[in-house]
């Protein structure tokens, strides 16, 4: 969890500024939900690895014997957590308030989530999350509204270039089948699966074999990894996609994925940068369907991503109503956003001489804030190039002068080189 100086939390707020005026644009209503959910909600069994990271909130009044009593049961000692994502919140959301929201309701959610990470670089305990979904439409148009929406603001943000590798949890599944793996061996297999872009492919059918996955099974996988098909370079389409998966195949998810790219091509311009994955997973155990990540030549790791979670509102409301989401990597992407005019004004430091009265500081200051500026009153010291110095990591773009008795049209207004 970090603080943030005045000049990162200036930059972080411009990023976050374009982003939400961008979702706006494409027809998302922001919304706000708490920062603890029950945790009986959090603990669901819908949250993947991210429920063991959760942080729990001790029961009130509790004492030391019922702490003792309850050491092994998370849910005797906490009614309340941290949330560790936004997807869970929306869910419960829309359960409560769907009398009140559209058929087909498209959300913003910008705020902060809590996880038990191991610090390091890229990974916080407190970060933001940058969510955009789509409750209530079961057809590809979502996905492509929420893909054209996340490429736009990428665009906005000044990092052109993005692209989008996409997949269908039902092709992953068809594939596991086609190979031979057994239903209840899948759920490892997929987190297996995972890691092919860290471990390569002869390091994923290792770890099949140590697992225990069906020798034939894993024989097949091998085989299909290395075969020479899966390295021919082609545009996004219907010969991509057949290229890159086994026979027996069924058609629906792939004309889906069709779909969405001809979508995803209207509306820009004939540019469909979609590149079809097989082997993405994303470890989220509640997607359903289509899920999608975005990447950035800039990076190696992906800028963020999301899919279809049409089982998960019907927990909470007793019955299935169509989802899909998509989250921006918003600490990620900060870093990389180039650094610019983070005030949008004038920013002008007054300096002034110690005699000054304070009437006349407070009269100056108000006169050059009508007009548009930002402004900071500060009183000389002896090293003057210090204090500008700070004043312009600040983000102060010019200073004055002012001496007793100075008046509105006698400051010369310098800029802070």
């Amino acid at each position: 969890m970090r603080d943030f100086l005045p000049a990162d939390k200036a930059r972080r707020e411009r990023v976050l500024a374009v982003i939400r005026e961008r979702y706006r644009a494409h027809g998302f209503d922001e919304i706000e939900t708490p920062v603890m959910e029950d945790h009986a909600r959090l603990h669901a069994g819908i949250g993947g690895d991210n429920e063991k990271l959760a942080f729990n909130i001790l029961k009130r009044g509790l004492d030391a014997d019922a702490v003792r009593a309850g050491a092994d049961d998370q849910a005797a000692l906490s009614d309340l957590g941290l949330r560790y994502d936004l997807t869970v919140p929306l869910a419960r959301f829309y359960a409560t308030n769907r009398g009140q929201l559209p058929t087909v309701f498209r959300s913003i959610q910008i705020a902060p989530v809590w996880r038990a990470e191991r610090p390091q670089k890229g990974r916080y305990r407190q970060f933001m999350q940058c969510d955009i979904d789509i409750i209530g439409d079961a057809s590809g148009r979502a996905e492509a509204e929420l893909i054209v929406a996340s490429l736009d603001t990428l665009d906005a943000l000044g990092l052109e270039g993005g692209s989008i590798r996409i997949n269908d949890r039902r092709l992953l599944d068809g594939m596991l089948d086609v190979f031979g793996f057994s239903p209840d061996e899948r759920p490892g297999v997929l987190i297996t699966i995972d890691k092919l872009d860290k471990i390569g492919p002869d390091g994923v059918t290792a770890e099949l074999r140590e697992r225990g996955a069906t020798d034939a099974a894993v024989d097949a996988f091998d085989a299909f990894l290395t075969r020479p098909q899966l390295l021919i370079a082609r545009p996004f389409g219907a010969e991509q996609i057949r290229a890159a998966l086994p026979d027996g195949i069924a058609d629906e998810a792939v004309d889906a994925l069709i779909a969405i790219g001809d979508a995803v091509a209207g509306a820009r311009g004939g540019d469909v940068p979609l590149v079809f994955d097989p082997f993405l997973v994303r470890g989220m155990g509640y997607y359903t369907g289509t899920i999608f990540e975005l990447a950035h030549p800039s990076v190696d790791s992906s800028l963020g991503g999301g899919g279809r979670y049409d089982g998960m509102i019907g927990r909470f409301l007793g019955q299935d109503v169509p989802a899909v989401g998509f989250s921006i990597g918003f600490e990620r992407i900060v870093d990389l956003v180039a650094a610019g005019d983070e005030q949008g004004s004038a920013a002008i430091v007054l300096v002034h001489d110690r005699d000054v009265p304070v009437a006349e500081l407070v009269a100056l200051k108000s006169a050059l804030v009508a007009e548009g500026a930002r402004v900071r009153l500060e009183q000389r010291t002896k090293n003057l190039k210090g204090l500008l110095e700070r004043a312009a990591q600040d983000g102060y773009t010019a200073f004055a002068t002012v001496r007793a008795g100075a008046a509105r049209a006698d400051l010369e207004v310098k800029p802070l080189d």
